[in-house]
C-alpha cells in the first residue's frame, strides 16, 4: 500500500490567514488562524492552526510532502508594492519604510518563517494569489468544464481575472491590475463610511437596502466601467497608492461631506451611498462575468476573491441567466487561497485526479460530550447531558418564541460564515428577536440583517430562489406573503441572505429545523455566527461558554448537553459588564 500523499496549503501575511491539508487530494482539515488566536482576521502565519490540522490528521510535519503558498510574494513586492511607491514618490516615502522593515524582517524570509515556526524543511511551491483563488473554486465545483471568475482588493498585480477550467487545466486568459481594483473600491467606500476596512465591507452591503443609489453619477467620476467589464479608477479620488488611508479630501468635496468617524451617527446620506457603491458594483460585476461567458464560454461559473462574497451581486449573476450553474468557494476571501494552492499542486505537480464537488465545508476541529462535560463539571456549572432524539425534541420546542440559543456542534466550519456548527439561532418568525439579538447578543448595530437557515425542499415556498445556496452566498427576495411570517429574517427590501440545508450536508442541525417545522408549520430560523462584535466566531467549549455567560443568550447547545442560563450563577453572568466593554469602540 503506497504512502499518502499530503498536501499543506498556507494563506497569511495580509488579513485572515488560514491553512488547508489535503490527503490524496481530499480535504483533511481547513481553518483559519483566528479562530484559535482569537484575534480577529489574524493574518500571522498559521502556526496553531497548522498545529491542528496535522493533529487532527495523526501526521508530524515531517509527512507532509509538499507546502503551497498562496501568493508569489517577491513578485508582490518588488514588482508591484516597490514599482507603485516609486511611482508616487515622494508621497509614498512612509508607506516604502514601513513595508521595507515589515517585509524584510518576515514576508521576504517566508521558507525561513515556515522552517522556524512549522518546522518544515521541504520543498515550497508558489501559486499566484489569483490563481489560488481561482483554483479554489473550479477544483472544489464538481464541474468538469467553467468559466472562472475572481475579483478581490490585489494580490501581486492583478485585481480580477478572467479564466476557463477543463479537467485537471485550469488557465487564467484576462487580467485588470492594480491600482484599478473592484474590491479597493469597495474598501474606500467603506473607510469613507466609517467602517474599518478588509474587515467591515458586510456592513456597507447590509446598509444598502436602507438607502437610495443616489450618488451613482458621483461614481462614474470615481471608476470607469466598460462594456467588456473592464474598469479604470480616477485615482486622483484614492491614496491607497501612496498613503495609509483609503481616501483623502478630494473624495470629500466629490460627496459634499466629510469621511464618517467610526462609531458617529449613520445618516440617510451614509446608506444612500452604501446603495450607491453596491448599485456600481453589481454593475461591474454582471459586466465582467458576460465578458467572461464571451471569451471563455461554459455553461458553468466559478467565482471567488473577496468581491464573491458580496451575495447581492451573486444574486443579480444567477437571476440574470448567464450560466446554467454558478459555484461559489464558501471561504472565497484570503483564507480560501490556502484551499486553491493546495488542490493547484495537487493537481499541477502531483497529477491527481478530480474530486466531486465539495457537499460541505465542516473540516475544522471538533469537541467531544466528554470534553464539554469536562469543562462544565470543572467551571461548577449545571447542565443536562441528554440523548440527540430528545435534544432535538426540546431545542425545537425553545426556539419558539423569543429564546436565542447558542448551536455549538461537531466539527467547525471554513470560511466567514456560521453554516450551523457555530451558530447563534433563533425564531425567524419573531420579529423583535432581530433586534434582540444585535443589540444584546451580538452587541452589534440594530441595521444588521441576519440570514435565514431554511430547509432545501422549502426554498421556493419562503424564497424567490430555484437553486441550492448552502454556503449563504446568494441573496434573493422572500415572497411577499411570507415577509411577515419570517420578519426577523427579511431585510427591508424584502430579501434574505439565504442558506439552504439538507440532511445529507449536516444531519443534526437539518433535524433540528426539521422538528421546529413540524411543530411550529414554519421551516425557517435564524442563523448568525457564534461570537459577538469584535471576536471571530467561536471556536472550542471555553469560548462558546464564555460567549454565552457574557450576553442575553437563554440556551447553549453544545453537543447533546443543554445549558439554561437562569440556572447559572449570578455572580457568572455578563461579569461586571466587562465583555460588552470591550466590543463598543470596535
Amino acid at each position: 500500500m503506497s504512502k499518502p500523499t499530503y498536501i499543506l496549503g498556507l494563506s497569511c501575511y495580509y488579513h485572515d490567514a488560514g491553512v488547508v491539508l489535503l490527503k490524496d487530494g481530499n480535504i483533511v482539515f481547513a481553518a483559519q488562524e483566528e479562530r484559535y488566536t482569537r484575534k480577529k482576521q489574524d493574518d500571522r502565519l498559521p502556526v496553531s492552526a497548522t498545529a491542528k490540522a496535522l493533529g487532527f490528521a495523526g501526521i508530524t510535519i515531517d509527512d507532509i510532502d509538499a507546502v503551497g503558498f498562496y501568493e508569489k510574494p517577491m513578485l508582490k513586492f518588488f514588482d508591484r508594492i516597490l514599482s507603485t511607491y516609486f511611482k508616487t514618490w515622494p508621497l509614498g516615502l512612509r508607506q516604502y519604510q514601513m513595508a521595507m522593515q515589515e517585509w524584510m524582517h518576515t514576508k521576504l524570509w517566508i521558507p525561513q518563517q515556515i522552517e522556524k515556526e512549522l518546522g518544515y524543511k521541504g520543498k515550497i511551491f508558489y501559486v499566484q494569489h489569483h490563481e489560488s483563488h481561482a483554483a479554489s473554486s473550479f477544483y472544489c465545483s464538481g464541474f468538469e468544464d467553467a468559466t472562472t471568475v475572481t475579483v478581490d482588493g490585489v494580490g501581486e498585480w492583478a485585481t480580477t481575472t478572467i479564466g476557463y477550467g477543463k479537467g485537471k487545466k485550469l488557465d487564467l486568459k484576462k487580467e485588470i491590475h492594480f491600482p484599478h481594483s473592484l474590491g479597493l473600491l469597495y474598501s474606500a467606500i467603506t473607510y469613507y463610511i466609517g467602517f474599518k476596512v478588509n474587515s467591515a465591507e458586510y456592513k456597507v452591503m447590509g446598509l444598502a437596502p436602507y438607502g437610495e443609489p443616489k450618488y451613482v453619477d458621483q461614481f462614474r467620476e470615481l471608476i470607469t466601467i466598460k462594456d467588456d467589464g473592464s474598469f479604470n479608477l480616477n485615482m486622483k479620488y484614492f491614496t491607497y497608492e501612496h498613503g495609509l488611508k483609503m481616501t483623502g479630501k478630494k473624495i470629500e468635496t466629490l460627496f459634499g461631506q466629510p469621511t464618517r468617524k467610526p462609531e458617529s451617527d449613520l445618516t440617510q446620506f451614509h446608506k444612500d451611498i452604501a446603495a450607491s457603491v453596491q448599485k456600481i458594483t453589481e454593475e461591474a460585476m454582471l459586466k465582467i462575468c458576460k465578458h467572461a461567458k464571451e471569451i471563455c464560454p461554459s455553461d458553468n461559473l466559478c467565482l471567488a476573491g473577496g468581491v464573491a462574497l458580496n451575495c447581492v451581486a451573486n444574486g443579480e449573476i444567477l437571476r440574470s441567466g448567464l450560466f446554467k450553474d454558478i459555484f461559489i468557494q464558501p471561504a472565497a476571501g484570503d483564507a480560501g487561497g490556502a484551499l486553491g494552492v493546495a488542490l493547484s499542486i495537487w493537481h499541477k505537480k502531483f497529477d491527481g485526479q478530480r474530486s466531486p464537488r465539495i457537499n460541505d465545508v465542516f473540516w475544522g476541529t471538533e469537541y467531544s460530550d466528554d470534553a464539554i462535560r469536562s469543562l462544565l463539571d470543572a467551571e461548577g456549572l449545571p447542565y443536562e447531558s441528554l440523548d440527540e432524539s430528545t435534544l432535538i425534541d426540546r431545542v425545537s420546542s425553545l426556539l419558539e418564541g423569543e429564546n436565542v440559543i447558542g448551536w455549538f456542534q461537531d466539527r467547525m466550519e471554513f470560511g466567514p460564515r456560521a453554516l450551523g456548527n457555530r451558530s447563534i439561532i433563533a425564531d425567524a418568525r419573531n420579529k423583535a428577536n432581530w433586534k434582540k439579538v444585535n443589540l444584546k447578543i451580538k452587541f452589534r448595530e440594530d441595521f444588521r440583517p441576519f440570514a435565514p437557515t431554511v430547509l432545501e425542499e422549502n426554498t421556493s415556498e419562503y424564497f424567490a430562489l430555484d437553486c441550492e445556496s448552502p454556503y449563504m452566498l446568494l441573496v434573493a427576495d422572500v415572497h411577499p406573503e411570507k415577509r411577515e411570517v419570517i420578519p426577523a429574517v427579511t431585510h427591508v427590501d424584502g430579501s434574505a441572505r439565504i442558506q439552504t440545508i439538507n440532511e445529507a450536508q449536516n444531519p443534526k442541525y437539518y433535524n433540528l429545523i426539521k422538528a421546529f417545522r413540524e411543530k411550529t408549520g414554519c421551516a425557517v430560523i435564524i442563523n448568525t455566527s457564534f461570537n459577538v462584535r469584535g471576536e471571530p466566531i467561536v471556536e472550542s467549549p471555553e469560548d462558546a461558554l464564555n460567549c454565552f455567560l457574557n450576553t442575553h443568550m437563554d440556551y447553549l447547545v453544545m453537543g447533546n448537553i443543554l445549558i439554561e442560563k437562569s440556572k447559572m450563577p449570578a455572580d457568572r453572568i455578563l461579569q461586571s459588564g466587562d465583555y460588552l466593554q470591550k466590543f463598543e469602540l470596535d
